[in-house]
């Protein structure tokens, strides 16, 4: 019997080891071709083309046309990142659920409301314009490239799938998953700022809506400062209804999500350059969603007869979206337009509209969620000329349509794929005048040292004073277009005026080019003033103190490198939370201080001023801060709580700052939140609230803000797996410098996707960083390849190093 038992035991090593020898074959059988000649039959190549990776797997693509470029684009995106393209398409058109089974249906069933991929496909046309050939062979490389791999990337082996083909349709629903990652589909903020509206006396409204502060830094016009405080005969907290509730309500600790930009003239360089540089700041994973390459081909409307652009792609596009093509340099920042308005709607019964002036008339879409491993979800969705009905009538709330700027044609081109052939200041603002893309603050400079700012991508063309919340449609007149409705009044408590539903456009923005003081710098704030602001609207501005500390860099330099611009990228100084430490100090010294303002400001007594990841002060600092922010928002919306109940939100207030400030130097007692007896009362609660939480760590002492901020950086299956494998697809977890109020946004897994300090013709002294690496294999030697010096801030080159690896792609009919 033991003699069975021990062969039994030995068969079962056999079976582990053979079961681990065949995943570890099929892992292996996923990885790229990165040397060798293939010959392609099916991608349509004209003439060979010569693929090349250096030691980060930085690729640089030499074709003989921009079609064969694009051919080869998609090939190595494919090859590198399929998986990954698939989440972008499948994300924008509602489709995950089909690959990760019932635990994606409620993404997809808020996505599949505004029916992208109906778009897609009544406005392909216009989506492609002229680059129908290159969006074609973009298609046919990406499905050359799943097929040359021996086995099916490893993702969909794991989920037991099969990858779907690429389609060029593809391409435009990956360019409209950003416009789900950039802009709120959902206009969330802008809901919850007109229900507080409802229910707040117009002064404390007024406040709240302060759409500035002191710490402002735009482009145009002035600081708007803080709020203005208003009197105990206009608001009287103490006397306003307050919930019941135990403790006051959270606000979400978003820190300052956002990107940076900045360029200077040729007048602050030694030898007439202009410097650009860019961060932008998103979600973070591995792979990174970024994708570094060069691209050189021959073309006869570039500079010179040929192309040499080398910068940032996004799988599923074929284009370089941020980088430098030797003559112009370009990047960009969210703009933060306000790009979506709601529109009450009364939805007639079945959909028709029989009486014009009692309701108004709808289509109904059917939609079905395809589920893996479950049964389909079928959705209907209703929608009006205004847009899709997003919120049914609930009380006195009337049903909302969603009018955004995503679902209207031209919300979407490739145009900003011309970018590669601009020539000078001049032709890059021509692109820009005209590319449809989620609204970007685009910062460029030339090669004669010139430089510019203006939003590219389409902005609603509201009516003169249609720039409020809420917005009601008239019903439209019988012989009006799909796409128009007669004036009608505005319906934002109470409606003000007449307002239209819109048309979009992308030739809006004012231009700032040759700025006097040869400086420009956007960092997702308010950058216009005046009647240019009315136009684009205010979409939930960041806090300005960030683009402020960037503006104040720049201004007290007169001389700049590309080494002196990345050392204001890696700034990670607390200007922001100076006085809000002092502030601290100052409140523990009181003879009023409790036990707990006395135990922060002890454990925090020593400030570096920065957010290092061994500063203890900074991360109790910013959290009492948030604290005391918690608490004040509680108190000025309680009205509104009390109002609305369950349906009651905490909008996203990014200027509370600018009200929070003067409220904590003036401690009015008509303000002060009703939970507190005195101002000292709410600053110990909160102070208390932070060190018991973090007590529970251990001592506050040792509390360091590298603790928290500590890289997940991690491939999105990493959470499926095993807990033992789960690191070999994460980044190291590593503690970060910097957050969300300074230059060096970091979080974990928040921050910047890349960073770029480049001069367009002198591209070889340019810096680049990129966290998460080139590759979506884990075997690959380009998984995380680069990270850590995005970690560390070390400088990688802009350019591609010295070839590693050479793959030349053939037509077929040279296999021979």
């Amino acid at each position: 019997m033991l003699r069975w038992i021990r062969r039994l035991a030995v068969l079962a090593l056999l079976l582990a080891a053979a079961t681990v020898m065949v995943a570890w074959w099929l892992l292996r059988g996923s990885l790229p071709a990165l040397d060798g000649d293939l010959a392609l039959d099916a991608a349509g190549l004209a003439a060979p083309v010569s693929i090349q990776r250096d030691a980060l797997g930085v690729v640089t693509i030499d074709a003989g046309s921009e079609t064969d470029a694009m051919r080869a684009l998609g090939f190595v995106h494919a090859q590198e990142r399929y998986f990954e393209m698939d989440l972008m398409r499948r994300s924008s058109a509602g489709e995950l659920a089909q690959l990760f089974g019932p635990v994606a249906v409620d993404v997809d069933r808020e996505r599949r409301m505004h029916r992208i991929r109906a778009r897609v496909t009544a406005y392909m046309d216009a989506v492609a314009g002229e680059r129908m050939p290159q969006l074609q062979a973009y298609a046919d490389g990406a499905n050359a490239g799943v097929e040359a791999l021996r086995v099916r990337p490893w993702p969909y082996l794991l989920l037991r799938q099969a990858p779907r083909r690429w389609e060029v349709a593809d391409s435009a629903l990956t360019g409209y998953a950003m416009y789900f990652d950039l802009q709120d589909s959902q206009n969330a903020r802008e809901l919850g700022m007109w229900k507080l509206r409802q229910h707040l006396p117009p002064a404390l409204y007024a406040m709240l809506a302060h759409d500035g502060t002191e710490w402002d830094a735009p482009l145009f016009g002035a600081a708007r400062g803080n709020a203005l405080l208003p009197d105990a005969s206009q608001v009287d907290l103490r006397t306003l209804p307050a919930p019941d509730s135990a403790r006051p309500r959270k606000l979400a600790d978003k820190g300052t999500p956002g990107s940076n930009n900045w360029a200077v003239a040729g007048a602050l360089t030694a030898d007439g350059r202009a410097i650009v540089a860019d961060d932008m700041h998103l979600g973070l994973r591995a792979p990174n969603i970024w994708f570094r390459v060069r691209l050189r081909y021959p073309d006869d409307r570039a500079p010179g007869g040929r192309v040499d652009v080398s910068g940032f792609s996004l799988p599923g596009l074929p284009a370089v979206v941020v980088g430098s093509n030797g003559h112009v340099a370009w990047g960009f920042t969210n703009s933060y337009a306000d790009t979506a308005d709601w529109y009450p709607v009364r939805p007639c019964a079945g959909g028709d509209a029989s009486e014009p002036a009692a309701c108004d008339a709808m289509q109904e879409h059917a939609e079905t969620i395809l589920v893996a491993g479950g049964d389909p979800v079928n959705l209907t969705v209703r929608e009006t000329t205004q847009g899709p009905v997003l919120h049914d009538a609930q009380g006195p709330t009337p049903a909302l349509a969603l009018r955004w700027v995503a679902h209207q044609p031209g919300a979407l081109d490739v145009g900003l794929a011309e970018m590669a052939r601009a020539g000078d200041l001049e032709a890059a603002l021509a692109v820009a005048g005209t590319a449809a893309m989620p609204a970007q603050n685009l910062v460029v400079g030339d090669r004669q040292g010139r430089i510019a700012w203006r939003i590219i991508g389409p902005l609603p063309v509201r009516a003169s004073g249609c720039t409020g919340s809420l917005v009601a449609p008239a019903t439209p007149s019988p012989d009006s277009p799909p796409d128009h409705t007669p004036p009608s009044g505005e319906a934002a408590a109470p409606a003000p005026g007449p307002c239209a539903p819109w048309p979009i456009a992308t030739g809006m923005s004012p231009i700032l080019a040759d700025p006097a003081t040869h400086r420009l710098w956007t960092a997702n704030a308010r950058v216009l003033d005046g009647d240019a602001l009315a136009q684009a609207g205010d979409g939930g501005y960041a806090l300005g103190a960030r683009a402020q500390q960037i503006r104040d860099s720049l201004m007290s330099g007169d001389r700049f490198d590309e080494a002196g611009l990345l050392a204001i990228q890696l700034d990670d100084r607390a200007v922001f939370l100076q006085r809000w430490w002092q502030l601290l100090q100052d409140e523990a010294k009181s003879a009023h201080a409790g036990p707990a303002l006395r135990d922060l400001a002890s454990a925090g007594r020593h400030w570096e001023g920065r957010a290092t990841v061994e500063s203890v002060g900074y991360r109790l600092v910013r959290a009492w801060r948030l604290a005391v922010h918690t608490r004040i928002a509680d108190g000025l919306t309680a009205p509104a709580q009390v109002a609305l109940g369950d349906d009651f939100t905490v909008p996203d207030l990014p200027q509370l700052e600018g009200i929070a400030w003067p409220l904590l130097l003036q401690r009015p007692q008509h303000l002060l939140p009703r939970r507190y007896a005195s101002w000292d009362a709410l600053l110990e609660d909160a102070a208390r609230e932070v060190r018991d939480e973090l007590a529970q760590k251990g001592p506050l002492a040792e509390r360091t803000w590298g603790e928290r901020n500590t890289a997940r950086i991690c491939h999105p299956l990493a959470n499926a797996l095993p807990a033992f494998i789960k690191p070999r697809l994460c980044m190291p977890a590593d503690p970060l410098p910097g957050d969300g109020s300074m230059p060096r946004v970091q979080g974990p897994a928040f921050g910047a996707s890349e960073r770029m300090v480049v001069s367009p013709g002198h591209e070889a002294d340019g810096i680049v960083h990129m966290p998460g690496g080139q590759s979506g294999h884990p075997l690959s030697p380009f998984w995380g390849a680069g990270h850590d010096d995005w970690v560390h801030g070390r400088a990688t080159p802009f350019l591609p190093g010295t070839p590693r690896h050479t793959l030349t792609l053939a037509p077929a009919s040279t296999r021979d």
